[in-house]
């Protein structure tokens, strides 16, 4: 996802119909994108949280090591043996943020939407790797593997985009997908443009905007199952950078302002930093990646809730 202090934001409003992707093949392009992001104050989630073990950050040598809250401890998530029709009937949005259209079209991405609580542009180029991978054709690879992972559980995958060559759709159209689709979980895939001294991976998860209030508990239930899956599958560290043990609370996103199911983000490394650009760009941990976040949607949609 982009950060407006750490990225070239880019924006656009498409004119472009929305594109929705039943899944029936797996996808075979290997390419990805994101959405805007802008720093907002960190909130605890009020959900209780069962993080893996190593999310903790570790403290600095001759530091005091920071006390973990009951809500950030306990055991990583253990996903539910594969079934074919373990998550049949159920469906999923997964939305490859950005597109790799969007920086030959600015004056399409440029354009003010409404994202809940102001205006923002329609959408962002997102942000690449120091040698000029993009974040979009990694969102897109990442969402096809993951795809392919889900529909062997049984699910309805839909994704708000088809390929990583157009360009959009806007932010609120992306939304507006997993919402007529009665989504029963909605995660936009991203990668950070954080600081180059950063690593890892975060959650972002949304507050009460008013359309969004009867989903705020079971999007937070989402992104601790998606947060305690990625870190086994991936390898990944939690973000030492963004928000506390990976978790997130944003008020600036139209994505998880404007929605009316199960949704969050999920910025799987920062291609800012050489160490996670180095696995974001490596197809092996892409599949790891993809895994993680379909194990994570499974625990969430498997897991009885009190």
């Amino acid at each position: 996802m982009l950060r407006t202090d750490r990225r070239r934001t880019v924006v656009v409003t498409t004119g472009v119909g929305v594109l929705v992707i039943i899944a029936a093949a797996v996808v075979g392009s290997h390419l990805a994108g994101t959405g805007p992001s802008a720093s907002v104050a960190t909130t605890r989630p009020t959900h209780p949280a069962s993080p893996p073990k190593a999310a903790a950050p570790a403290a600095a040598p001759g530091k005091a090591t920071r006390s973990v809250p009951a809500w950030a401890s306990g055991a990583a998530a253990v996903p539910p043996t594969s079934d074919p029709q373990l998550l049949a009937g159920r469906v999923v949005v997964l939305d490859p943020g950005h597109d790799g259209g969007n920086a030959s079209a600015p004056a399409t991405i440029d354009q003010p939407v409404w994202n809940g609580r102001e205006m923002e542009a329609c959408d962002t180029t997102g942000t690449e790797t120091d040698a000029g991978y993009l974040e979009s054709r990694f969102n897109f690879a990442v969402t096809a593997l993951a795809r392919a992972d889900l529909e062997a559980e049984g699910a309805t995958v839909i994704l708000t985009r088809s390929n990583d060559t157009g360009v959009g759709p806007c932010i609120t159209q992306r939304t507006a997908i997993g919402n007529q689709a009665h989504a029963d979980a909605v995660v936009s895939i991203h990668a950070d443009g954080g600081p180059a001294s950063g690593r890892g991976y975060a959650l972002l998860l949304p507050v009460d905007d008013g359309v969004n209030a009867g989903v705020v508990g079971s999007s937070t239930a989402l992104g601790i199952d998606l947060r305690n899956a990625f870190l086994p599958a991936t390898g990944m560290p939690v973000s030492d950078y963004d928000g506390i043990y990976g978790l997130q609370s944003r008020d600036d996103l139209a994505g998880v302002n404007l929605t009316t199911v199960p949704k969050v983000f999920i910025e799987c490394g920062n291609m800012r930093n050489a160490t996670d650009a180095a696995l974001l760009t490596d197809p092996t941990w892409q599949a790891r990646a993809a895994q993680g976040i379909a194990d994570g949607i499974k625990v969430f949609l498997t897991s009885p809730r009190g």
